[in-house]
């Protein structure tokens, strides 16, 4: 959940980590800091200097002076675990003497053991991190290179981490490691980059290499080389970004949430191309690795995500029961893998993910691979971990999402899964006819997206409407009931609104108490075979008195306002209902002033328990 950067060449270096923390500092923003080689050669070198900042990257750049000189240095965005978001907790860390210089993403799990084995040795400690141990372990090994001082440290850790070191006496490398935390190298011509995201990459080069759990790397100017923790080398080719730096821009937009939103149609666009087989009336999904006889033999699907990823995962599970038949669920992956789940041979896991680092939900997958299972990835980063711990899976193509809160990344999750339950769907018993009127469906969304976005000055004016509720209430039935979850998260990330989610059904088994004139609700009504159903929700809230904002395919009577949406087919519909509700909370948030793409507490990409 926080930013690396990294660089060793020919180039002032300072201006480029702090560029590439700027392109980072959606993955944490409590505190920044950058260590450099300062000027000199061989053992005669400056030594290391470094700048720490509470706050935004903006703070440290005014903290950095302006003689910085140095063609070598690390550098990092915090989001804080073990200590308060302070200057002396800011990373990098260094040791005693001042020799090592660390940054670290991830959690060492047993710190507090060797905080203490090493305060009883005479260390003095400068912050209350987790990290700083490392600096202290590595500066105190006594071996002779910067590769065996950093692996003997590691072999004292548990954890997780990826982590860049830099050393005085070894001023023409920068030691990387990755366990668990993102890790990539970028590979330029007579200069290398390390960075925790391809984002602090993307402007300088496209030629990366990302390292697997257990596998380190010494960059130097000219050259780079990968081995594991234990000393053996490795093969690591470098692949070619996908994306431009341009994709990582505002592209004139105010926030990247709404870049992002207004980005959707073609997101979908993306992820359909190519992958739509008119003559059988279903899809092309070859990165499955599930043959059609493997696929009749699944029983059961279960799918585990995280926050948006799991709501994404409870509207597919739907979608797969529906077309598919098959029983299917979705569950938090955090939970999952704690409750001693029973793994099932037939049934097939899907893991989500927009990062496709998201540490729960890869811990998750590697106990299922553990246990012999059978586990797809659906992620949006190509060749992140997730991808290439799995048997198969889906890229979702959204492109890159910057901002925290998930708007593109999850609309095309959720079109991914249509496209997975249409897949398994023809293969078993779903007819032509109900698969060429999904594909139908599925061909009408980026126009319907574009027509939802037209709207958005409507949306804004609800919005303002509604900004003085402290709390909302969010329903739906069935299909709708995973879309006012997602929205409900959606407005509480980005506006501090409290918002509660629970389906229609439940109103009058004890959510009804809460129900007053200040107490908005917003209600999921779509125009299908629930809808007098959700119509008796409306009358029952009308009833105690309360606002409601409906998202509905026609105007609702009994609602206060109503967003109108397109209708497509019954199992689409949640993508598109989703979508004004995005726009819904970023409005809120905007009238009332908040951090939109950096709200508080929170950071992108959760690598961290």
């Amino acid at each position: 959940m926080c930013g690396i950067v990294g660089y060793i060449g020919k180039r002032d270096v300072a201006p480029l980590l702090l560029e590439g923390l700027q392109r980072l500092e959606y993955r944490g923003y409590d505190s920044a800091g950058i260590a450099i080689h300062a000027k000199g050669t061989g053992k005669a070198a400056g030594g290391l200097k470094t700048a720490k900042a509470k706050g935004r990257v903006r703070e440290l750049e005014s903290r950095v002076p302006k003689r910085f000189a140095g063609t070598t240095g690390i550098a990092h965005t915090r989001w804080a675990t073990h200590g308060a978001p302070t200057d002396e907790n800011a990373h990098p860390h260094l040791d005693t003497e001042g020799k090592v210089a660390v940054v670290h993403n991830g959690i060492i799990d047993n710190a507090s053991d060797l905080r203490a084995r090493l305060t009883a040795e005479g260390v003095a400690f400068a912050s209350e991190t987790d990290t700083e141990v490392l600096s202290h372990l590595i500066g105190r090994s006594t071996a002779e290179k910067l590769e065996e001082k950093v692996r003997e440290a590691l072999r004292h850790i548990e954890g997780t981490y990826g982590i860049a070191v830099l050393h005085a006496d070894f001023p023409d490398r920068i030691v990387v490691a990755r366990n668990g935390s993102p890790v990539v190298l970028g590979i330029g011509e007579h200069e290398m980059f390390v960075s925790s995201d391809v984002a602090a990459l993307v402007s300088h080069t496209r030629q990366v290499v990302t390292l697997d759990d257990g596998e380190m790397a010494t960059l130097k100017a000219d050259d780079y080389r990968t081995y594991t923790t234990e000393g053996s080398r490795t093969t690591s080719a470098p692949e070619t970004v996908e994306y431009a730096a341009e994709s990582y821009d505002l592209g004139g937009h105010d926030t990247y949430m709404h870049k992002e939103i207004s980005e959707q149609a073609d997101a979908v666009d993306r992820a359909l191309r190519g992958r739509i087989d008119d003559r059988f009336s279903t899809v092309h999904l070859g990165g499955l690795n599930l043959d059609a006889r493997e696929a009749r033999g699944v029983r059961r699907v279960k799918i585990l995500g995280c926050g948006t990823s799991y709501h994404a995962g409870q509207i597919g599970a739907q979608m797969i029961e529906e077309l598919a038949r098959i029983p299917s669920d979705a569950e938090p992956a955090s939970e999952f893998r704690y409750r001693n789940p029973v793994v099932d041979p037939d049934t097939l896991y899907v893991a989500v993910s927009q990062s496709g680092e998201t540490y729960d939900v890869l811990a998750a997958v590697q106990e299922l691979k553990r246990k012999g299972a059978r586990v797809l990835g659906l992620v949006n980063v190509v060749g992140s971990a997730i991808a290439r711990e799995t048997d198969g899976g889906i890229y979702v193509h959204a492109g890159p999402e910057v901002c925290v809160v998930s708007t593109k990344c999850f609309t095309n999750m959720v079109v991914s899964f249509a496209l997975l339950a249409l897949h398994l769907g023809r293969i078993r018993d779903l007819s032509v006819a109900d698969g060429k009127r999904i594909i139908e469906g599925l061909r009408k969304l980026p126009a319907q997206i574009d027509e939802i976005l037209e709207t958005e000055a409507d949306i804004k004016k609800m919005a303002e409407l509604y900004a003085d509720a402290k709390s909302m209430m969010f329903i739906g039935r069935v299909r709708g009931y995973p879309v006012a979850r997602e929205a409900s998260l959606k407005l509480k990330e980005v506006s501090y609104i409290h918002a509660e989610a629970y389906p229609a059904s439940e109103l009058k088994h004890g959510p009804l108490a809460l129900i007053e004139p200040a107490m908005p609700t917003v209600a999921i009504v779509p125009d299908d075979d629930l809808l007098e159903k959700n119509r008796a929700a409306l009358e029952e809230i009308k009833a105690r008195s309360g606002r409601i904002l409906a998202v509905a395919h026609q105007e609702q009577e009994k609602a206060d306002h109503t967003i109108v949406v397109p209708k497509n087919e019954p199992e689409l519909d949640p993508i598109l209902m989703g979508i004004p509700l995005q726009l819904l909370a970023y409005h809120t948030a905007l009238a009332l002033g908040r951090d939109i793409d950096k709200p508080r507490n929170l950071a992108k990409s959760v690598t961290v328990e």
